[in-house]
């Protein structure tokens, strides 16, 4: 029988359909992904008509207007890039000025290690992308090797060293009792972690707790790392360098006091909160080492690990950074600015403890202006935060954490007047 064009189109037919149904069960076992717990709050929040809304959930600086703010260096910054530089490709290790003025931030303008060229440093995607970097570089170079994580710690880091696929183990940290530190339970789970664990510490700000170590219990953890007690690894992540305190220095403390403890450490460092570049994700991670030759070896390395994620990374931001760090004046205008963040979130601190005790709460408030940074962990459960939510449209996490940024003059009245509410049968 000849072959016809009828023949033909059927048979063509027939292959698209089994073609079709085979391409559409490559994706048929895929479920939508969970909600991010914190971004979710902010759709929520958008959603909501009601004229008394009130957005506490996320972690991003509001004026007193509740509006965004770009800081004035930053505006400064871009006036004098504007124009003047290509836009070509940074090196794998990112912007060399960038990552200069940023480890002068973190180890000190003098640092002897910044002299002696023994910290290997990348330009980083943000806070994030440091710390996703180092767990990678963790697992390729001691791939037996665990994290040991802070209850409770930003969500975020769970994910990082999940999808590093570096096993994770937790310490204890927060004391849900005197809303501050569990400072023993700390040091027990410290003492008792396997000689040479990797450890993740907030370098200040604790994120969602803003419960910080003093100077004191931060000399007790830095003796247990040494090399003689346990032989720990400790990185720090340092998101909130300046926003914290106002003073970068003051907020580098812990860092300083494990370095002059002759400690081999590692900082993931962002400049999304400290200088409002949330949407430029512009960090850097830095690892300190035995020698300029150790550093060489290992900055090679994280170069390698960042290739075939995004070979190297944006230029603009850290045009931004390095303009600023660069020049004294613009400097001091940061330090200024930044102070001005950090004095404004600390004055609705006390606002928000002097209007609850104003109402006659029966509760304790005094770990409000204790805690330190963008965040209160109020201590609210998850039962009073929808109640909150439903009732008054205030919008936070479900584990009660308040993002500060988010309460104005013009708001911290109503929410204090709400948390009352919800919390005086407690």
């Amino acid at each position: 029988m000849a072959f016809t064009t009828a023949m033909a189109c059927r048979l063509i037919g027939r292959k698209s359909v089994i073609g079709a149904r085979s391409m559409s069960s490559w994706w048929r076992n895929v479920e939508p992904a969970p909600k991010d717990p914190i971004l979710g709050v902010t759709e929520a929040f958008l959603a909501d008509p009601s004229p008394d809304k009130v957005n506490v959930g996320v972690g991003a600086y509001r004026d007193d207007n509740g509006k965004p703010v770009v800081l004035e260096c930053v505006r400064e910054a871009e006036r004098r890039i504007a124009g003047k530089l290509n836009m070509e490709y940074l090196p794998m290790g990112g912007s060399v000025k960038m990552v200069e003025e940023t480890l002068k931030l973190a180890y000190g303008e003098n640092s002897e290690f910044i002299k002696d060229k023994r910290i290997a440093a990348v330009q980083s995607l943000s806070g994030t992308g440091a710390c996703r970097l180092f767990a990678d570089f963790q697992k390729r170079f001691s791939p037996d090797s665990q994290i040991y994580i802070p209850v409770p710690t930003w969500a975020n880091h769970h994910n990082i060293w999940r999808d590093a696929q570096v096993p994770q183990r937790t310490y204890h940290y927060y004391h849900p009792e005197s809303r501050g530190l569990n400072f023993a339970a700390l040091m027990d789970d410290i003492k008792n972690a396997p000689n040479g664990s990797f450890i993740l510490l907030h370098a200040c700000a604790h994120n969602p707790t803003g419960v910080d170590p003093s100077e004191e219990e931060w000399r007790e953890i830095s003796h247990l790392f040494k090399f003689q007690v346990k032989n720990h690894f400790a990185f720090f992540d340092m998101a909130y360098q300046g926003f914290a305190s106002g003073d970068p220095e003051r907020d580098a403390k812990s860092i300083r006091i494990f370095l002059e403890d002759g400690h081999h450490i590692g900082i993931a460092q962002s400049y999304a909160k400290n200088m409002g570049l949330y949407g430029q994700r512009v960090g850097c991670l830095s690892v300190l080492c035995e020698n300029e030759k150790q550093a060489v070896a290992v900055k090679s390395q994280l170069q390698q690990l960042a290739r075939p994620m995004y070979s190297n990374p944006p230029v603009h931001g850290a045009l931004i950074v390095s303009t600023i760090l660069g020049d004294p004046d613009l400097k001091k205008l940061w330090l200024k600015e930044v102070k001005v963040m950090a004095d404004r979130i600390i004055s609705m601190r006390a606002s928000l403890r002097e209007n609850l005790e104003k109402l006659g709460s029966p509760l304790s408030w005094k770990h409000i202006t204790k805690q330190i940074g963008m965040f209160c962990y109020s201590g609210m459960t998850p039962e009073q935060v929808d109640r909150l939510t439903k009732e008054y449209h205030i919008y936070m996490t479900r584990n009660g954490r308040i993002s500060m940024a988010g309460i104005t003059t013009g708001n911290v009245g109503y929410l204090a007047n709400a948390i009352h509410e919800v919390t005086k049968s407690a």
